[in-house]
């Protein structure tokens, strides 16, 4: 009778009518409801905590060249329910384990007219909601062409939003805060220029998208597990406040090439009504399989220095000379071309960085710049760009390398593809078989400008893959692989973390290209972070670019002790040192807690959230077993208040706190900080306060007895 009890209080859980299903997250705080409106259209709808987070939104797929698609005239033939509950162990990541809980409901829909089937799997974790379309092998659905994904997420109001502009093929936007109904008239405003960009909308928005209503609910929209299908941007009806997906479309305006059995990825909704919540969910790497990688000994993470800020402030360049207005692999003669004297890639300076790493304990240094073919290399729809094989007459690649190698410093080497992905794969065997002949072990790969071939987009399907290929094929040579814009993070590094950064957002170099808002880190986290680790390349001490080249007139919107935070807030098991080695020598006291975080975790604590106002997190080291705390605030100085409470009780510790200065600011005194020391237990507390820009970090180290 017990038995018969819970089977049937379990049922209850899932089902409601015949034609409803019910599916509530593990913890009870979420409930989903699927239903066919009355032409068999599919719906769901989601509660967290007995409010609405998503009113009933249509489901289905338009086809191209299908009268009927796959949007009605459904009947539900089958449904099954299942629990799933693990603790799975990341190569690298925030934590030394993952749990992965969820409640799921895999609906199957039979579409009467054409007799085809299509599943609808939900999963509802403890944190959110993520949702797919399976196509399974059958007769009449075979080989297919997508016009538009029709998924829609109803809001329940005029919610604050933290977005971008919808584009085809850049994330690199600062983020804007508005209402819903105020993206139309904000768009233009919003879409600031970049080397390539297709927007689509003047009321498009990019994913991960950051919402806040009114009544206090944070929601995050994004997807999990993009694998050969293109990237989903969200288009808004702001009359009825209804997101709908809006795939990106290749270069004949179509929007996935299907083929059966296959799946959509995952569209996933994260809502807590604590930010803090937001920031600590791992649904995005649960709804990804696990790693495919059998030996992951290789993938090690990573702090490096490099030859590239100097490039980017245009004190230097990735040219060799500039004799010749335009190159041609393997017929242009380097050896007899005149150095223009600003060559950033050459020996002298890259052993510079090599002796700079060493001394100070880095891993890594990367070099840009040290391959032929700069000198024409974009804005010329050029395909034979690079050969990523021949380097400039004054990189020495294997002698660095062994100079490298007796310091116990590894090269990153340097991928920029110029968009051209045909001929990236033309040579990407011999490009990673190049780098390990020499002692490279990871990559960082670029994809500047427009597409080729033309017409192709950043983010459609064709491109998605090639990413993917890219990653796969790094995985085959034991390369770690660092893509720049490409396609934002969905939680593929748990399957292939060799994947172990990416851009694909707004990233420090813009700080060098007029700036960056002053509270832009303190949106990443809840957006482009929500995918996956972000390479933002921090740790700019000189705010005043003039100082480094007198014809560029930026300045870094952020204070010393911001940069310092940036280490622990924006997670990445790989994290550069961006500034120059005199600029670090110039404040080597604030230099020392670059020196001395982690890039790998066993546990992390979000002690305070707001989207766009600040971000405090505490971090435990894998290796020292140290923490480390990093809070980054936005334009409003505040005083921040934190808890010691995470840590081990009846120890104590050192607390070095590097923090703004009372008259910090990030645009009038960017360089002002103060370093202090003091004991602290699980039982302190602390109130630190955080300037316009700036923000704080601690290092904190058991006492010895």
């Amino acid at each position: 009778m017990k038995h018969f009890l819970f089977t049937a209080l379990l049922w209850l859980a899932f089902f409601n009518t015949v034609n409803a299903q019910q599916l509530k997250s593990p913890n009870g705080k979420f409930v989903m409801e699927f239903s066919l409106q009355n032409d068999g259209t599919p719906s769901y709808s989601l509660n967290y905590k007995g409010k609405a987070v998503v009113k009933p939104s249509k489901l289905g797929l338009e086809l191209k060249n299908d009268k009927k698609s796959l949007l009605n005239d459904f009947t539900v033939i089958d449904t099954k329910t299942s629990t799933f509950d693990e603790n799975w162990k990341p190569v690298w990541g925030e934590v030394a384990s993952i749990r992965n809980h969820y409640n799921e409901l895999a609906v199957t829909l039979n579409q009467k007219e054409t007799d085809r089937q299509i599943v609808i799997r939900f999963r509802l974790f403890d944190d959110g909601l993520g949702f797919r379309y399976e196509f399974p092998s059958q007769k009449n659905l075979t080989y297919f062409v997508i016009k538009e994904e029709r998924t829609q997420f109803a809001m329940t109001g005029d919610h604050t939003a933290f977005w971008i502009p919808g584009d085809y093929d850049t994330q690199e936007y600062d983020y804007t805060t508005s209402k819903l109904s105020e993206i139309r008239g904000l768009t233009e405003k919003a879409t600031t220029a970049n080397v390539s960009q297709k927007s689509f909308s003047t009321t498009g928005v990019q994913t991960s998208l950051m919402l806040k209503t009114g009544d206090g609910l944070y929601i995050n929209l994004h997807e999990a597990a993009l694998i050969n299908y293109s990237c989903m941007h969200l288009n808004l009806d702001d009359k009825n406040m209804v997101f709908e997906s809006w795939l990106t479309p290749d270069a004949k305006g179509d929007k996935g090439y299907m083929q059966a059995p296959s799946n959509s990825p995952w569209r996933t909704i994260i809502v807590s009504d604590d930010a803090r919540e937001i920031l600590a969910s791992k649904m995005t790497l649960n709804l990804n399989d696990p790693c495919k990688i059998e030996d992951t000994s290789w993938i090690k993470p990573v702090k490096y220095v490099g030859v590239w800020w100097e490039m980017i402030t245009g004190k230097s360049s990735w040219a060799y000379t500039d004799e010749f207005p335009t190159v041609q692999l393997g017929v242009t003669d380097f050896a007899k071309a005149k150095p223009n004297g600003k060559h950033g890639a050459n020996n002298t300076n890259v052993k510079k960085y090599i002796d700079f790493a060493a001394k100070n304990g880095f891993d890594a240094v990367l070099v840009e710049g040290w391959n032929e073919g700069w000198e024409d290399w974009f804005g010329h729809s050029k395909d034979y760009v690079f050969d990523f094989l021949t380097p400039y007459p004054d990189f020495d690649v294997k002698g660095l390398h062994e100079y490298a190698k007796s310091k116990g410093i590894k090269m990153i080497m340097h991928h920029e593809t110029s968009g051209s992905v045909r001929n990236y794969e033309r040579h990407m065997d011999k490009a990673y078989q190049f780098m390990k002949d020499n002692g490279y072990d990871a990559v960082k790969s670029g994809y500047v400008g427009d597409i080729l071939p033309r017409g192709e987009n950043h983010y459609s399907q064709w491109i998605v893959n090639h990413y993917q290929y890219a990653v796969e094929k790094a995985a085959e040579y034991k390369i770690m692989l660092n893509a720049h814009e490409a396609i934002r993070p969905t939680g593929i590094c748990r399957t292939y973390p060799n994947l172990i950064g990416n851009e694909a957002a707004r990233g420090t170099e813009y700080q060098a290209f007029g700036g960056s808002k002053p509270n832009h880190v303190t949106v990443l986290p809840f957006t482009r972070l929500v995918g996956g680790p972000m390479d933002y390349t921090p740790g700019i001490f000189e705010m005043d670019l003039s100082k480094i080249n007198p014809d560029n007139k930026s300045h870094v919107n952020s204070t010393i002790a911001n940069q310092l935070a940036l280490y622990v807030t924006m997670y990445s098991p790989l994290q550069m040192a961006a500034d120059f080695p005199e600029n670090y020598d110039r404040f080597a006291d604030a230099f020392q807690f670059i020196k001395d975080v982690a890039v790998d975790w066993t546990d992390s604590k979000y002690l305070e959230a707001e989207p766009g106002q600040y971000v405090t997190v505490a971090r435990k080291a894998k290796v020292t077993n140290n923490w480390f705390i990093g809070n980054v605030n936005g334009e409003t100085p505040r005083t921040s208040a934190i808890k010691f409470d995470f840590l081990e009780k009846g120890k104590t510790y050192v607390a070095t706190i590097y923090a703004d200065a009372k008259d910090a600011h990030y645009k009038t005194n960017p360089q002002a900080y103060t370093i202090r020391k003091m004991n602290v237990t699980n039982k302190s507390k602390l109130a630190q306060f955080s300037a316009p820009g700036g923000g704080y970090a601690i290092s904190i180290v058991e006492t010895k007895k």
